[in-house]
């Protein structure tokens, strides 16, 4: 069975975060391991607290991941501070980790920077450089582009530079009132649209760390880049078409939509 690491914060409510990432490897069918940035005490209406690990610490999970069960293909979430990412920087060289997927979590959707400048540069000077691919929303690639992004051609432009600045696949998400559902993947001077069907669903708690990780999934199972992206656009949309509707603020997709058998049965329920 193939292998996937994440490399994230965890999410108390189940729908972002660590909890997302194995959910979405487990049903994009790899075995899912962890190692755990931070804990947070949030629930579908915000982030009440956070409490990160030391950079020490997180170095000791990777550590007993990568000499046991090494990990076919690696996603990292968000990373607050700059030790953090070097810790995680050093280790991914040390083990020659392979099939990297960041998911450069900067900017919320709401445009509140969610780390420092100081980071930013962190994760560009040594992170970026690990990474096979990034997958950063519109916000975040005006960050990494230093360019204004409102057009599809915008859009182009900075997948472009981005992709040649770190020499790496970039797969520019659409939203922000910009061509909601279809996404600019850029890797080697050539740029490919994905287009996806928008649905109507206000719940999509985890809707970039869910895509990141199965991306992730599908690179340890041997699919090339393309082929990745578009089974995790794929696996998203039916995640969000299945409508699960949990919480009092935006909430979590449906991970689970394409798992059937005795075991997911509840009681009194006849199979169907």
């Amino acid at each position: 069975m193939r292998t996937a690491l994440t490399i994230a914060g965890s999410d108390s409510s189940g729908g972002a975060g660590i909890q997302a990432d194995i959910k979405t490897m487990t049903a994009n069918g790899v075995f899912a391991m962890s190692a755990v940035t931070a804990l947070t005490a949030q629930n579908t209406t915000g982030v009440k607290d956070i409490m990160e690990v030391s950079p020490a610490f997180l170095k000791e999970q990777l550590d007993c991941v990568f000499t046991d069960i090494r990990p076919d293909a690696v996603k990292i979430g968000m990373i607050s501070s700059s030790e953090l990412i070097r810790a995680i920087a050093d280790k991914l060289k040390e083990y020659r980790a392979e099939n990297i997927v960041v998911d450069p979590v900067m900017v919320a959707t709401s445009g509140a920077r969610l780390i420092s400048e100081d980071a930013v540069e962190t994760l560009k000077e040594c992170l970026l450089p690990e990474a096979d691919i990034l997958t950063p929303n519109i916000p975040e690639a005006e960050v990494l582009s230093g360019m204004r992004i409102c057009t599809e051609e915008d859009m182009i432009c900075a997948g472009q530079k981005i992709s040649e600045t770190y020499h790496l696949a970039v797969l520019v998400k659409g939203g922000h009132q910009l061509n909601d559902a279809n996404d600019l993947l850029c890797q080697g001077g050539v740029c490919r649209w994905f287009y996806g069907k928008r649905i109507d669903n206000p719940n999509t708690h985890g809707t970039g760390c869910t895509l990141s990780s199965a991306i992730a999934s599908n690179l340890a199972k041997g699919f090339s880049m393309e082929e990745s992206v578009e089974r995790a656009k794929t696996y998203i949309s039916g995640a969000l078409g299945a409508m699960l509707d949990l919480g009092k603020g935006s909430g979590p997709m449906n991970h689970a939509f394409d798992i059937h058998g005795m075991f997911v049965r509840e009681a009194g329920k006849e199979a169907e």
